[in-house]
């Protein structure tokens, strides 16, 4: 108990266990967009824009950072995870509107290579790689909001 409380900067432990919950949802967003991506990019030769990758680079440590955070949970996390997490949540909103037209094609930093506004995978007609992390970045900013929101309880 000893080492929880003292990696936990709030004032008792039950809040800290009330946000292990929330932070291990986070993770578990953080990692399986990670594998995803992955996934895509080597297994199904999915090639990534320039914009993809600039969201995997606010993805990927997300999800190592997150796990360090979770054994012993560690709440300080949440301030270098949420920057993170909104970086990546613009870019993807970024992308989402440039592939649905609402932002010019010739705003876009794809001026070489697979164009951004390119649409490589859909699922149930809607589902693109775009909707996908912003839903995964939506889902952590929401997680950690909740972890500090318990946190403080």
């Amino acid at each position: 108990m000893s080492d929880q409380s003292s990696a936990c900067p709030v004032r008792s432990v039950e809040s800290c266990d009330a946000a292990w919950g929330p932070l291990f949802a986070a993770w578990l967003a953080a990692t399986a967009s990670a594998l995803g991506a992955l996934f895509l990019s080597e297994v199904t030769g999915v090639a990534p824009c320039v914009l993809c990758w600039y969201q995997r680079v606010f993805m990927f440590p997300l999800a190592v950072v997150l796990t360090v955070a979770l054994f012993p949970l560690d709440l300080k996390v949440i301030r270098y995870a949420a920057p993170l997490a909104a970086a990546g949540w613009l870019v993807a909103l970024f992308h989402v509107l440039l592939t649905h037209g609402y932002i010019p094609e010739r705003v876009t930093p794809c001026t070489q290579g697979i164009p951004c506004s390119q649409i490589d995978a859909q699922w149930f007609g809607f589902l693109t790689i775009p909707i996908l992390s912003l839903l995964s970045f939506s889902a952590i900013g929401l997680a950690l909001g909740a972890a500090y929101h318990k946190a403080r309880q």
